[in-house]
């Protein structure tokens, strides 16, 4: 029970009631109650609060409150989360004690209830807010007695706070779904501890998962992306009343949600036309693993060791053994025979880092830095101090007694953490820095006598550079020869400027390049492919990436390279791969991806240990992503394209295993006259066997179904972990995946051919319904197929579906007795790329 005393009406809150005061299509009233089939909307219309249910279980019906200018259901909170109605109507009203309460129809236990204390039941309303917010109002004073945004479920919407409300006693945190599906309480929960130092948590299941560190000032430690913008600005609380966070926002009609989401995500995301576009989540990399190194050491994922965890300063592995064989779990301890109470000991620094565990930390914002150093030089328990906030300077004193517990390192934003040494250790770190600085000193007066030199040298080379250029823009870009096809460096990278103007595009220098790959080393080769293979590397200032080198024997390659430059370099959707740069040098040709540490799709669904890591829930949220993709690439993005060779390996999963399609070397842009049902012809045919459509791949014929085909085959993969190209019967040749999948659709048996390491399947009619839109997508006939935005919009309802005609079978040599002209094709067979001519 809560008292209205003990709640904090926040200025928003009493503006917000001031102009909804006469508005009644926003509020319940002891006369007006909220039935199963109405709807609440805030005053702007901008969220509704009614009844609803998931697809997969139509009888259970839950009371949310979601964005009501949303095409898409997101729903933000949830009443009864672990208590549905079940099957039977509800009604949401003001009972006699003046509270909010659901029952269902012609009962009066309540399934859901506010539970506030009213001083008055007369006239007692609920009110929904443009904030989001769902307030339980005092009859007279009008003052809150109750508020949805204390009790949040999954989802944190802008005004609402996080964290502790010593005065309420309220404790506001949020907890994941169970699944899509279920909105009942989840395993993970993102929530502030106050102990010690407060800081951010992720726990599963009440154990801390990731540990986004206490508040620097101006972001959490542990979150370095973290900053104030132009649409939020983020206020931090920490005082006697409350401990909490609050993203204001700035910037009017914009809708913000940040979501823990299964498996263990805190999403952020703002929502555009084509949907919500996450612009951050966390964690990210292994580094971000609670206690990922264990006790006083430190996790750097871009160790050039190839070993995350490194002991601090003045400490040695617990365990050489485990340290050996890549176990940092029992972390370090100090070094043998050394002493760090009044021995001639002091303080090393560690730069650019998320700072330890603070649950035992001690703080005094009274004390400046050197004050805080003398502090802890005097306690020898005193094992590490830094500043409290490190805006305006370092503000406070923040220092550690004990072991130091999950800190880890960044390469460009961090606070710096000052770590008590014996002093052999301040010693070696001393000499280290003394000898720094005198060849600093050499360093610049070296430079100074270079610097007159370098102006002279710089004259004479800009007149043998535009001498040289000159030269070359009269050459041709290729040049072909017996053994390779040569690149013309500048030419081209005037072609490739052209394409990529107004992007964000980098072009990046073959030195730094081969040093991020250690040299295109064999312990970073990610993959390889028909034109090329592709190198995961790690830039200077510790930002992955994927780097796809194009082979110098490869005479196809080089259309293919400035075509996926030109194409991906205009294109910008969350589930197509983003491209940071180029680098054309020599005959050197390389494209420079984000790194998806997860890597293809083909890795996971056609492996029997990895496939076992995807459910079916996730694995819908794969094949809705990809959907999503194409259907950005048909329809709405700036140019019209045609993909030509999705696949399985083509599609890219993130560290929360989102879908990205990749490869735009074959993609072909198209005009706006090239409609869904109208076909293009082309003399080069390319793609990969067992994803072309037949139209394509027998007589060159070419529209979005192209896609749509393929789409289909990858649906139907992901379904049932068998690739398309393999699969078939013995005495059966012409029966491939699809064919065998087709029979046994028409025998009302397809549910047998559904991979069983997708676990027990509660979601049978949702299967079935994608083997159906599976096999409508890979019909023989161009025609027959849906475009992508009807795939997308079948993949969204439960709406009927129409029955799918014969599929195609196509076969690689299948020339059904036509004898035409003979065409080149590029054609993948087991996921390699290669060059063959075809009768068509």
């Amino acid at each position: 029970m809560y008292s209205p005393s003990k709640l904090l009406l926040t200025p928003l809150l009493l503006l917000s009631l001031l102009f909804q005061i006469c508005v009644s299509q926003d509020t319940i009233t002891p006369d007006e109650p909220l039935k199963d089939g109405d709807i609440l909307v805030s005053n702007r219309e901008t969220f509704a609060l009614g009844f609803f249910s998931r697809p997969a279980n139509s009888s259970r019906r839950y009371v949310g409150i979601w964005y009501n200018k949303v095409p898409v259901q997101t729903v933000v909170w949830v009443a009864n989360r672990d208590d549905p109605l079940d099957g039977s109507a509800g009604i949401l009203s003001i009972d006699g004690h003046g509270n909010l309460d659901l029952t269902e129809t012609n009962r009066s236990i309540p399934i859901w209830s506010t539970n506030a204390s009213v001083a008055s039941a007369n006239h007692s309303m609920a009110r929904l807010l443009d904030t989001g917010n769902l307030v339980l109002v005092h009859p007279e004073t009008q003052r809150p007695i109750w508020q949805s945004f204390d009790f949040p479920t999954d989802t944190l919407l802008p005004f609402m706070k996080l964290g502790l409300d010593r005065r309420a006693g309220l404790n506001r945190s949020l907890t994941s779904w169970k699944s899509k599906d279920d909105p009942g309480t989840g395993y993970y929960t993102l929530a502030i501890d106050p102990s010690g130092y407060p800081q951010l948590f992720l726990y599963k299941g009440g154990a801390p998962l990731w540990r986004g560190g206490p508040w620097t000032g101006q972001r959490w430690s542990g979150i370095p992306q973290m900053k104030r913008n132009f649409i939020f600005n983020i206020i931090y609380v920490d005082n006697q009343d409350e401990i909490t966070i609050e993203d204001r926002l700035l910037v009017p009609n914009v809708f913000a949600i940040a979501v823990v989401k299964e498996p263990g995500v805190i999403e952020r995301s703002t929502w555009h036309e084509n949907g919500w576009v996450a612009y951050s989540s966390f964690p990210t990399e292994n580094c971000d693993n609670y206690q990922k190194c264990g006790p006083n050491s430190y996790c750097d994922p871009n160790n050039p060791e190839k070993f995350e965890c490194t002991c601090l300063p003045g400490f040695e592995p617990k365990s050489a053994h485990d340290w050996f064989l890549r176990d940092g779990s029992g972390g370090c301890v100090r070094n043998q025979g050394v002493f760090t109470c009044n021995s001639g000991e002091g303080f090393v620094k560690l730069a650019r880092v998320k700072l330890p565990d603070t649950s035992m930390a001690r703080v005094d914002m009274s004390l400046s830095l050197k004050e805080c150093k003398q502090e802890c030089l005097k306690n020898c328990n005193c094992t590490a101090y830094t500043n409290a906030i490190e805006t305006k300077g370092g503000i406070g004193c923040l220092t550690w007694h004990g072991n130091l517990v999950d800190t880890r390192v960044y390469y460009n934003v961090g606070q710096d953490l000052y770590l008590r040494v014996d002093a052999t250790t301040l010693a070696q770190y001393a000499k280290k820095n003394g000898l720094l600085q005198n060849r600093g000193k050499l360093a610049i007066l070296v430079v100074s006598v270079a610097v007159m030199l370098l102006i002279v040298a710089s004259i004479v080379y800009w007149f043998i550079m535009r001498k040289i250029k000159e030269k070359r823009q009269n050459k041709y870009i290729f040049s072909d020869t017996s053994a390779a096809t040569t690149f013309e460096e500048s030419s081209t990278r005037r072609e490739l400027d052209g394409s990529t103007r107004n992007s964000d595009l980098q072009f990046f220098d073959l030195s730094k390049i081969v040093a991020a790959t250690d040299n295109f080393s064999v312990s970073n080769k990610l993959g390889e492919g028909g034109f090329g293979s592709v190198y995961k590397g790690c830039l200077y200032n510790g930002k992955e990436i994927a780097v796809k080198r194009l082979s110098k024997y490869s005479g196809q390659g080089v259309e293919e390279f400035k075509n996926e430059v030109a194409i991906i370099a205009k294109l910008q959707h969350r589930n197509l791969v983003r491209i940071l740069g180029y680098c054309v040098q020599g005959e050197e040709k390389m494209l420079i991806y984000e790194y998806l540490p997860n890597r293809s799709l083909d890795t996971f669904i056609f492996d029997e240990t990895k496939r076992s890591l995807l459910d079916w829930g996730k694995c819908f949220e794969i094949i809705c992503g990809i959907a999503r993709g194409i259907l950005y690439l048909h329809q709405d993005s700036r140019l019209r394209i045609i993909h030509r060779d999705l696949k399985a390996s083509n599609v890219l999963l993130d560290n929360a295993m989102l879908p990205k399609i990749a490869d735009f070397g074959m993609a072909r842009i198209v005009g706006g006259e090239l409609g869904d049902q109208i076909e293009a012809n082309t003399n080069r045919v390319v793609g990969t066997y067992g994803y072309m459509s037949p139209e394509y791949a027998m007589r060159g014929l070419f529209s979005v179904k192209l896609d749509v085909y393929s789409f289909g085959v990858l649906l139907l993969e992901i379904i049932t972990g068998k690739r398309n190209s393999t699969y078939y019967h013995h005495d059966d040749p012409s029966s491939n995946l699809i064919g065998h999948i087709w029979e046994l659709w028409k025998e009302g048996k397809a549910m047998e051919i559904v991979d069983s390491s997708l676990g027990d399947i509660t979601l049978d009619n949702e299967v079935a319904r994608c083997i159906q839109i599976g096999l409508l997508c890979v019909q023989e006939y161009a025609t027959d197929r849906p475009n992508m935005s009807t795939v997308v919009a079948m993949l969204g309802n439960d709406k009927p579906l129409p029955s799918p005609k014969q599929p195609a079978f196509f076969f690689m040599g299948s020339s059904h007795g036509k004898d035409t002209s003979t065409s080149e094709a590029a054609i993948s067979i087991n996921e390699v790329t290669i060059s063959l001519v075809h009768d068509r």
